[in-house]
């Protein structure tokens, strides 16, 4: 018999929490302070998750909604920088201590999302929906 076991492979979405959440889980691994290119970063997922494919775009969505929520909190544009690069587009993180308490915020706000969609399509199982 063959593997009952084979998954399909799962494209990453813009605004999908589970993509966030693996995109923002290595942004916070990310060398601070010094840029790096988008398509290094979707690659490394791209490696790391096998069975999912991050486009570029994919990616550039995350850490512009990551910007955004930079600025909403801190009022300046200086802790996640996105630029064009001479081999590509790049995101610089600031390097400093508040960046790994707000990023471990934004984690812990996209697994809730995840956990709460899987509890919505665990909902979809029962016959009262409740």
């Amino acid at each position: 018999m063959p593997d009952p076991n084979l998954a399909p492979p799962t494209v990453a979405e813009s605004g999908d929490p589970f993509t966030t959440l693996r995109i923002v889980d290595l942004v916070a691994c990310l060398e601070r302070g010094r840029p790096v290119r988008i398509a290094d970063i979707a690659a490394r997922l791209d490696a790391t998750y096998l069975e999912w494919l991050f486009p570029d775009p994919v990616v550039v969505d995350v850490l512009l909604q990551l910007q955004a929520n930079w600025f909403t909190d801190y009022r300046n544009q200086s802790g996640i920088v996105l630029a064009d690069g001479p081999y590509g587009a790049t995101v610089s993180i600031e390097d400093s201590s508040r960046v790994d308490s707000w990023i471990v915020r934004q984690a812990q706000r996209a697994a809730a999302e995840c956990r709460e969609r899987l509890a919505e399509f665990s909902r979809l199982d029962r016959p009262a929906g409740g």
